[in-house]
């Protein structure tokens, strides 16, 4: 069972997230043999004030 947790600045489109989820499973279907259906993704989306590199916060 996959599970992938991405974590982005921003908000997404419900489109957007469908061809993430697409990509996601398809790449795991070619390269790791894992049927799409076995994926579980989470996307979580962060506000920029509550994002940071070092001392640089993003947003």
């Amino acid at each position: 069972m996959p599970y992938i947790n991405l974590k982005l600045v921003g908000k997404l489109s419900k489109e957007q997230k469908g061809k993430i989820a697409k990509e996601f499973s398809d790449t795991l279907l070619k390269v790791a043999g894992k049927p799409k259906e076995s994926l579980y993704l989470v996307i979580d989306e962060v506000s920029g004030e509550n994002w940071a590199q070092g001392e640089k916060f993003f947003g």
